[in-house]
C-alpha cells in the first residue's frame, strides 16, 4: 500500500463516498417504498415486507457468510495481479455455488415457505420466482464483495447506486399494471439489474486473465472462505439469540408495550447509526485487511481511521441527542415519545462503538479465527446479554441504554487490552485527544438534555450541536493539511 492510501485525505474522500452512496440506497429504498404504499396500499405493503423479509433470511443463509470473508482476502492480494489471478477463481466459483443454493432453496421448499409465511401454499409459485431474486442478489453481493476487496471506490458506488435505479424504474410499472402479483418479478428485476451492473463493473476492474476453476489448487481457497464465513455466520446467529433472549426476558419482566418501545428505540438507532459504520466499513476493512502482516502499518490505519470516526461521530451523535424526539415522531408516532431518554442513551452506546469500531476488525483481517470468535461472538455478547438483564431488572426501560453505554465501554478497553496483548497495538496521542474531544462533546450535549426548563435544553443542544460540528470540521481539515 502505497503511503497516500491510508493518508487522512484518502480516508475522508473513501468514507464520504460510500456514505453517500448508503444516503443514495437508502432513499431509493423509501421511494420503492412510497411507491409500493400508493399503488398496492397496505395490504400490498405487508406482502411485499413479507416476500423481501423471507428473501434476506434466505440469502443470509445461503451465503454461508461469505461477503466479508472475500474483502479480507481479495484486499491482502490486491497489489498482485499473480496472486489474485490464483484466488478469483475460487471466490467465483464460491459466489456462483452460494447463488445456486440460494435459487434452490426457494425453488424446493417453494410450498413450505408459502404456508410458513402467508399461511397457505397459494404463493407456492411466488416463491418458485423468488428463488431468481434470491440467487442474484447473492451472486450481487459476491461482486460487490470482489470490488470492495479491490477498493475500487467508483466502480462500487456505480454498480450499487445505477444498480438500484434502473431497478426501481423497471419494478414501478410492474406494481402499476400488476398490483401485487408484480411484486416478486420487480425484486427479480431489481436483482438481475443490479447483479448485471456489478457483474460488468467486476470485469472491468479485473482486466488481467484469471484462469479456470481447478479443484487441486483452488479447493483449499474455497475451504478458507467458506470457514471464514461460518464462523462470521456463527457470530450473527450468537447476536440474534441473545437479541431474543433480552427480548423474551423484557417481555416477561416487563409488558409487551415495553417490549414495543425497547424494538421501537433499537430500530431507529439502528437505521441511524448503520448508515455511518456501513460507509466506514466499506473503505476501513480493506485497507486493514492488505497491511494485516505489518503490525507497525495496522496501528497507523487503526489510529488514523479511529481520528476520523472520532470527528465524524461526534456530532452525528450530538444531532441523534438532540433530534430524537423530532426522529420518533417523525419514524414512529407520538406513542412512543416515552423512549426519547433511551434512544439518547444509546446515543452515548453509539459513541463507544464508534470508537470500538477500528479495534473490532484487528483479530479478524489477521486471520486470527479463534480469537475474533471468543471477541466478537462470545464475550461481547454473553456481556450485552448479561448487562441487558441486570440493569433491566434494576432501572427497567431506561436500564436498557445504561447496559448499551457499559457495553461498548467495557468492550472498547476489552478490545483495546487485547490487541495491545497480541499485537503490539497502542493508541497514539493524536488518537487519545481526539477521543477525549469527542466523549466531551458528546458528554455536554448529553447534559444539556436534562434540562427541564422548556425551550432551554433545545436551545443549548441546538447551538451545542453546532459548535461540534465546526470543531469536527476544523479537526478534519487540520488533519487533512497534515496528510
Amino acid at each position: 500500500m502505497a503511503e497516500h492510501d491510508n493518508s487522512y485525505k484518502s480516508i475522508i474522500k473513501g468514507t464520504s463516498i460510500f456514505g453517500g452512496v448508503q444516503i443514495l440506497n437508502i432513499l431509493i429504498s423509501l421511494v420503492r417504498g412510497k411507491f409500493v404504499a400508493m399503488l398496492l396500499g397496505p395490504e400490498g405493503m405487508g406482502i411485499s415486507a413479507l416476500f423481501t423479509n423471507s428473501a434476506n433470511s434466505i440469502q443470509r443463509l445461503a451465503s454461508l457468510g461469505l461477503n466479508l470473508a472475500i474483502v479480507k482476502e481479495v484486499a491482502a492480494d490486491s497489489d498482485s495481479p499473480e496472486k489474485l489471478s490464483g484466488i478469483l477463481p475460487a471466490i467465483r466459483r464460491s459466489i456462483t455455488l452460494t447463488a445456486l443454493a440460494g435459487a434452490l432453496l426457494c425453488v424446493l421448499f417453494s410450498r413450505l415457505l408459502s404456508e410458513i409465511t402467508f399461511g397457505n401454499p397459494d404463493m407456492a409459485w411466488q416463491f418458485v420466482i423468488l428463488g431468481i431474486a434470491v440467487g442474484l442478489t447473492v451472486a450481487f453481493n459476491g461482486n460487490l464483495s470482489i470490488l470492495q476487496g479491490l477498493h475500487s471506490v467508483k466502480r462500487l458506488s456505480m454498480a450499487s447506486v445505477v444498480g438500484g435505479l434502473t431497478g426501481l424504474f423497471v419494478g414501478i410499472p410492474l406494481y402499476y399494471f400488476f398490483g401485487t402479483k408484480g411484486i416478486v418479478p420487480a425484486m427479480v428485476a431489481l436483482a438481475l439489474s443490479m447483479w448485471i451492473f456489478s457483474t460488468i463493473s467486476v470485469r472491468k476492474e479485473v482486466s488481467f486473465p484469471v484462469g479456470k476453476f481447478c479443484r487441486k489448487d483452488h479447493l483449499p481457497v474455497a475451504r478458507r472462505l467458506v470457514s471464514l464465513g461460518i464462523l462470521l455466520m456463527a457470530n450473527d446467529l450468537i447476536l440474534a439469540i441473545v437479541q431474543y433472549a433480552i427480548s423474551i426476558y423484557v417481555n416477561a419482566f416487563g409488558s409487551a408495550d415495553t417490549l414495543g418501545l425497547y424494538q421501537a428505540a433499537n430500530s431507529v438507532t439502528n437505521q441511524y447509526s448503520g448508515m455511518v459504520f456501513a460507509a466506514m466499513a466499506m473503505d476501513y476493512f480493506p485497507r486493514l485487511s492488505k497491511e494485516a502482516s505489518d503490525n507497525v502499518r495496522m496501528r497507523e490505519i487503526v489510529n488514523r481511521q479511529t481520528e476520523i470516526v472520532s470527528a465524524i461521530i461526534a456530532p452525528a451523535v450530538c444531532l441523534l441527542i438532540m433530534t430524537s424526539p423530532i426522529l420518533i415522531e417523525l419514524l414512529l408516532s407520538k406513542e412512543f415519545m416515552p423512549v426519547t431518554s433511551l434512544m439518547r442513551w444509546m446515543g452515548i452506546g453509539i459513541l463507544f462503538r464508534a470508537l470500538m469500531f477500528p479495534m473490532a476488525y484487528i483479530s479478524f483481517a489477521k486471520g486470527n479465527k479463534k480469537l475474533f470468535f471468543w471477541l466478537e461472538g462470545v464475550t461481547c455478547n454473553l456481556l450485552t446479554l448479561l448487562l441487558s438483564l441486570v440493569f433491566f431488572h434494576f432501572y427497567g426501560l431506561a436500564g436498557l441504554g445504561y447496559a448499551l453505554v457499559a457495553d461498548n465501554v467495557l468492550c472498547l478497553a476489552i478490545y483495546y487490552f487485547v490487541n495491545r496483548h497480541f499485537y503490539g497495538y497502542r493508541f497514539g496521542r493524536k488518537t487519545i485527544l481526539s477521543m477525549v474531544i469527542a466523549i466531551s462533546l458528546v458528554s455536554v450535549n448529553f447534559a444539556f438534555s436534562f434540562i427541564t426548563i422548556t425551550t432551554t435544553p433545545i436551545f443549548f443542544m441546538s447551538m451545542w450541536t453546532f459548535i461540534a460540528l465546526i470543531i469536527s470540521v476544523l479537526l478534519i481539515k487540520k488533519k487533512l493539511k497534515s496528510s
